[in-house]
Protein backbone atom coordinates (compact mmCIF):
# COMPACT_ATOMS: atom_id res chain seq x y z
CA UNK A 1 0.00 0.00 0.00
CA UNK A 2 1.36 3.76 -0.98
CA UNK A 3 0.84 6.38 1.24
CA UNK A 4 0.71 9.78 -0.85
CA UNK A 5 1.52 12.83 1.19
CA UNK A 6 1.47 15.13 -1.98
CA UNK A 7 -1.32 13.89 -4.17
CA UNK A 8 -1.50 16.88 -6.41
CA UNK A 9 0.19 19.82 -6.35
CA UNK A 10 0.45 23.37 -8.34
CA UNK A 11 3.25 25.14 -9.24
CA UNK A 12 4.10 28.39 -9.62
CA UNK A 13 5.81 29.75 -12.07
CA UNK A 14 7.80 32.49 -9.87
CA UNK A 15 7.59 34.96 -12.49
CA UNK A 16 10.11 33.11 -14.70
CA UNK A 17 10.40 31.35 -17.91
CA UNK A 18 10.58 27.78 -18.78
CA UNK A 19 14.04 26.47 -18.48
CA UNK A 20 15.63 26.24 -21.66
CA UNK A 21 18.19 23.17 -20.29
CA UNK A 22 16.95 20.33 -18.69
CA UNK A 23 19.02 17.27 -18.05
CA UNK A 24 19.73 14.69 -15.10
CA UNK A 25 23.09 12.85 -15.89
CA UNK A 26 25.67 11.43 -14.06
CA UNK A 27 28.94 13.29 -13.45
CA UNK A 28 31.43 10.90 -11.75
CA UNK A 29 31.83 7.37 -10.31
CA UNK A 30 28.78 8.36 -7.48
CA UNK A 31 27.79 12.02 -8.22
CA UNK A 32 24.68 13.58 -10.54
CA UNK A 33 23.70 16.71 -11.93
CA UNK A 34 20.55 17.80 -12.29
CA UNK A 35 20.44 20.78 -14.58
CA UNK A 36 17.51 23.52 -15.17
CA UNK A 37 18.51 26.48 -16.81
CA UNK A 38 20.39 28.40 -15.36
CA UNK A 39 20.28 26.36 -11.90
CA UNK A 40 22.02 23.19 -11.08
CA UNK A 41 22.12 20.76 -8.29
CA UNK A 42 24.60 18.25 -7.65
CA UNK A 43 23.90 14.91 -5.48
CA UNK A 44 26.36 12.46 -4.16
CA UNK A 45 25.00 9.00 -3.77
CA UNK A 46 28.24 7.54 -1.81
CA UNK A 47 27.52 9.99 1.02
CA UNK A 48 24.30 9.50 2.12
CA UNK A 49 22.44 10.87 -0.91
CA UNK A 50 23.37 14.49 0.11
CA UNK A 51 22.70 17.15 -2.25
CA UNK A 52 26.34 18.95 -2.21
CA UNK A 53 25.54 22.10 -4.33
CA UNK A 54 22.62 24.27 -5.41
CA UNK A 55 23.59 26.98 -8.03
CA UNK A 56 22.42 29.41 -10.21
CA UNK A 57 24.82 30.02 -12.71
CA UNK A 58 28.07 30.58 -10.70
CA UNK A 59 26.20 31.37 -7.37
CA UNK A 60 26.26 28.91 -5.04
CA UNK A 61 23.86 28.70 -1.83
CA UNK A 62 24.44 26.09 0.18
CA UNK A 63 27.22 25.94 2.53
CA UNK A 64 30.32 24.16 1.32
CA UNK A 65 31.81 23.76 4.46
CA UNK A 66 33.26 20.29 5.46
CA UNK A 67 32.67 20.03 8.96
CA UNK A 68 30.57 17.17 9.48
CA UNK A 69 26.67 18.30 9.70
CA UNK A 70 27.01 21.59 8.08
CA UNK A 71 27.21 21.42 4.71
CA UNK A 72 24.53 20.48 1.83
CA UNK A 73 21.00 19.16 2.11
CA UNK A 74 19.87 15.73 3.53
CA UNK A 75 17.00 13.97 4.49
CA UNK A 76 15.72 12.49 8.26
CA UNK A 77 12.67 11.23 9.91
CA UNK A 78 11.18 13.31 12.27
CA UNK A 79 10.67 13.42 15.28
CA UNK A 80 14.34 13.61 16.34
CA UNK A 81 13.40 12.91 19.86
CA UNK A 82 13.25 9.26 18.53
CA UNK A 83 16.72 8.94 17.26
CA UNK A 84 17.98 11.93 19.24
CA UNK A 85 21.85 12.69 17.95
CA UNK A 86 23.79 12.00 15.70
CA UNK A 87 21.56 11.44 12.92
CA UNK A 88 20.30 8.10 11.56
CA UNK A 89 23.47 6.74 9.40
CA UNK A 90 21.45 4.63 6.83
CA UNK A 91 19.90 8.04 6.03
CA UNK A 92 22.76 10.37 6.55
CA UNK A 93 25.99 9.25 5.31
CA UNK A 94 26.08 6.04 4.14
CA UNK A 95 25.74 4.95 0.09
CA UNK A 96 22.12 4.93 -1.35
CA UNK A 97 22.31 2.70 -4.70
CA UNK A 98 21.64 5.25 -7.60
CA UNK A 99 20.09 5.02 -10.81
CA UNK A 100 18.79 7.15 -13.97
CA UNK A 101 15.84 6.31 -16.28
CA UNK A 102 13.43 9.08 -18.61
CA UNK A 103 15.05 12.14 -16.62
CA UNK A 104 14.71 11.26 -13.37
CA UNK A 105 17.18 10.20 -10.54
CA UNK A 106 16.47 7.64 -8.08
CA UNK A 107 18.76 6.81 -5.04
CA UNK A 108 17.42 4.21 -2.97
CA UNK A 109 18.59 3.76 1.11
CA UNK A 110 19.85 1.25 3.12
CA UNK A 111 16.95 -0.37 5.45
CA UNK A 112 18.02 1.06 9.49
CA UNK A 113 18.12 -2.02 11.76
CA UNK A 114 17.27 -0.22 14.78
CA UNK A 115 14.03 1.57 12.87
CA UNK A 116 13.01 -0.56 9.86
CA UNK A 117 12.49 2.68 8.10
CA UNK A 118 14.42 2.40 3.94
CA UNK A 119 14.36 6.09 2.45
CA UNK A 120 14.34 6.54 -1.12
CA UNK A 121 15.13 9.84 -3.07
CA UNK A 122 14.39 10.81 -6.65
CA UNK A 123 14.92 13.77 -8.18
CA UNK A 124 13.46 15.35 -11.54
CA UNK A 125 13.15 18.60 -13.70
CA UNK A 126 9.65 20.09 -13.88
CA UNK A 127 8.82 20.95 -17.63
CA UNK A 128 6.26 23.68 -17.00
CA UNK A 129 8.26 25.85 -14.52
CA UNK A 130 11.75 23.98 -14.25
CA UNK A 131 11.63 23.74 -10.98
CA UNK A 132 13.79 20.90 -9.54
CA UNK A 133 11.03 18.59 -8.10
CA UNK A 134 12.58 16.03 -5.07
CA UNK A 135 10.42 13.13 -3.51
CA UNK A 136 11.47 11.25 -0.67
CA UNK A 137 10.10 8.47 0.21
CA UNK A 138 9.79 6.39 3.83
CA UNK A 139 9.40 2.88 3.86
CA UNK A 140 8.02 1.27 6.89
CA UNK A 141 10.07 -2.22 6.38
CA UNK A 142 9.91 -3.18 10.15
CA UNK A 143 7.00 -5.72 11.47
CA UNK A 144 5.38 -2.91 13.24
CA UNK A 145 3.17 0.00 12.88
CA UNK A 146 4.86 3.24 13.35
CA UNK A 147 4.40 6.36 12.92
CA UNK A 148 7.08 9.18 11.44
CA UNK A 149 7.46 12.42 9.32
CA UNK A 150 9.67 13.22 6.55
CA UNK A 151 12.21 16.14 7.35
CA UNK A 152 14.21 18.16 4.79
CA UNK A 153 17.40 20.38 6.32
CA UNK A 154 18.82 22.44 4.02
CA UNK A 155 22.13 24.26 5.28
CA UNK A 156 22.92 28.05 3.62
CA UNK A 157 26.02 30.45 4.58
CA UNK A 158 25.32 32.48 7.49
CA UNK A 159 24.25 36.24 5.37
CA UNK A 160 21.10 37.56 3.81
CA UNK A 161 17.42 37.25 4.97
CA UNK A 162 15.28 34.24 5.76
CA UNK A 163 11.55 34.54 5.45
CA UNK A 164 8.13 32.53 5.37
CA UNK A 165 4.50 32.91 5.75
CA UNK A 166 3.66 32.72 9.54
CA UNK A 167 1.52 34.36 12.42
CA UNK A 168 4.50 33.88 14.80
CA UNK A 169 7.49 31.72 15.73
CA UNK A 170 8.89 30.18 18.53
CA UNK A 171 11.95 28.80 20.23
CA UNK A 172 12.86 24.91 19.83
CA UNK A 173 14.66 22.17 21.51
CA UNK A 174 15.27 24.38 24.82
CA UNK A 175 17.69 26.81 22.41
CA UNK A 176 16.84 30.46 22.56
CA UNK A 177 14.95 32.06 20.04
CA UNK A 178 15.71 34.13 16.38
CA UNK A 179 14.71 38.31 16.27
CA UNK A 180 12.12 37.38 13.48
CA UNK A 181 10.33 40.56 12.23
CA UNK A 182 6.42 40.00 11.33
CA UNK A 183 5.80 42.58 8.70
CA UNK A 184 4.90 43.17 4.76
CA UNK A 185 2.47 39.76 5.23
CA UNK A 186 5.50 37.53 6.15
CA UNK A 187 7.78 36.44 9.23
CA UNK A 188 11.55 37.69 8.25
CA UNK A 189 14.97 36.76 9.94
CA UNK A 190 18.16 39.17 8.74
CA UNK A 191 20.41 36.29 9.54
CA UNK A 192 22.94 37.35 12.37
CA UNK A 193 25.14 35.91 14.60
CA UNK A 194 25.37 35.08 18.42
CA UNK A 195 27.55 33.00 20.79
CA UNK A 196 25.19 30.20 21.11
CA UNK A 197 22.68 27.59 18.93
CA UNK A 198 19.48 28.96 18.43
CA UNK A 199 16.37 27.22 17.26
CA UNK A 200 12.52 28.06 16.52
CA UNK A 201 9.62 26.25 14.72
CA UNK A 202 6.56 27.63 12.86
CA UNK A 203 3.73 27.00 11.29
CA UNK A 204 4.13 28.11 7.79
CA UNK A 205 2.35 28.41 4.40
CA UNK A 206 4.01 25.84 2.48
CA UNK A 207 7.11 28.04 1.32
CA UNK A 208 10.08 29.64 2.50
CA UNK A 209 12.73 31.56 1.07
CA UNK A 210 16.63 32.32 1.42
CA UNK A 211 17.92 35.74 -0.41
CA UNK A 212 21.96 35.96 0.23
CA UNK A 213 24.49 36.87 -2.79
CA UNK A 214 22.07 38.16 -5.73
CA UNK A 215 20.26 34.88 -5.87
CA UNK A 216 16.98 33.82 -4.02
CA UNK A 217 16.27 30.10 -2.88
CA UNK A 218 12.84 29.14 -2.58
CA UNK A 219 11.35 25.97 -1.46
CA UNK A 220 7.95 24.80 -1.76
CA UNK A 221 6.23 21.68 0.40
CA UNK A 222 3.31 20.66 1.66
CA UNK A 223 1.28 22.85 4.05
CA UNK A 224 0.61 21.42 7.40
CA UNK A 225 -2.54 22.16 9.55
CA UNK A 226 -2.73 22.93 13.06
CA UNK A 227 -1.37 19.57 14.73
CA UNK A 228 -0.38 17.67 11.55
CA UNK A 229 3.24 17.95 12.31
CA UNK A 230 5.01 15.50 15.15
CA UNK A 231 5.51 16.01 18.29
CA UNK A 232 7.76 18.62 19.81
CA UNK A 233 8.22 19.64 15.99
CA UNK A 234 7.36 21.77 13.04
CA UNK A 235 6.41 22.72 9.26
CA UNK A 236 9.09 25.01 9.41
CA UNK A 237 12.32 25.09 11.65
CA UNK A 238 15.55 27.04 11.82
CA UNK A 239 18.42 26.39 12.89
CA UNK A 240 21.40 28.90 13.77
CA UNK A 241 24.56 27.79 14.47
CA UNK A 242 27.08 29.26 17.09
CA UNK A 243 29.07 32.05 15.00
CA UNK A 244 28.77 33.01 11.54
CA UNK A 245 28.85 29.51 10.42
CA UNK A 246 25.96 28.25 8.91
CA UNK A 247 22.08 28.13 8.98
CA UNK A 248 19.49 25.41 8.81
CA UNK A 249 16.43 25.88 6.72
CA UNK A 250 14.38 23.00 7.76
CA UNK A 251 10.78 21.89 6.44
CA UNK A 252 8.83 18.21 7.41
CA UNK A 253 5.49 16.55 6.06
CA UNK A 254 2.63 15.66 7.94
CA UNK A 255 3.18 12.70 11.30
CA UNK A 256 1.96 9.51 9.00
CA UNK A 257 1.17 6.26 10.47
CA UNK A 258 2.96 3.58 8.39
CA UNK A 259 1.81 -0.16 8.65
CA UNK A 260 4.33 -2.72 7.69
CA UNK A 261 5.23 -2.22 3.75
CA UNK A 262 3.23 0.75 3.77
CA UNK A 263 5.35 3.93 2.57
CA UNK A 264 4.39 7.76 2.51
CA UNK A 265 6.02 9.99 -0.05
CA UNK A 266 6.80 13.89 0.11
CA UNK A 267 7.56 16.34 -2.47
CA UNK A 268 9.73 19.49 -2.23
CA UNK A 269 9.97 21.96 -5.45
CA UNK A 270 13.29 24.05 -5.35
CA UNK A 271 13.88 27.37 -7.42
CA UNK A 272 16.75 30.09 -8.22
CA UNK A 273 15.84 32.84 -9.72
CA UNK A 274 18.22 36.69 -9.92
CA UNK A 275 17.61 38.93 -7.06
CA UNK A 276 19.06 42.09 -7.50
CA UNK A 277 17.85 43.71 -4.52
CA UNK A 278 19.24 44.00 -1.44
CA UNK A 279 18.42 41.23 1.34
CA UNK A 280 16.08 42.95 3.53
CA UNK A 281 12.87 42.78 4.22
CA UNK A 282 10.54 43.82 1.30
CA UNK A 283 7.24 43.95 -0.72
CA UNK A 284 8.85 43.49 -3.69
CA UNK A 285 10.93 40.21 -1.90
CA UNK A 286 7.84 38.99 -1.24
CA UNK A 287 6.64 39.05 -4.18
CA UNK A 288 9.28 37.39 -6.29
CA UNK A 289 9.44 34.36 -3.91
CA UNK A 290 5.76 33.82 -4.11
CA UNK A 291 4.90 34.77 -7.71
CA UNK A 292 2.62 37.60 -6.74
CA UNK A 293 0.27 34.96 -5.17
Amino acid sequence: MKKTLFPFLVALTLGCAVAQAQTVEAVGESEYCITSGDMSLRVNAATGGKILSFKYKDTEVLSQTRFPNSFGSTFWTSPQAQWNWPPVAEYDTKPYEASVQDGVLTLIGQKSERFGYRVYKQFKVCPHDGAIVITYSIVNESGETRQVAPWEISRVPNGGVLFFDAPAVEPANNMAGLPFEFREGAAWYVLDQAGENRKINANGKGWLAFSSGGVLFVKKFQDLADGEAAPAEAEIQVYVNTGKTFVEIEEQGAYTTLAPGEKLDWTVRWYLLPQPGPDVPSAELLKLATGGA
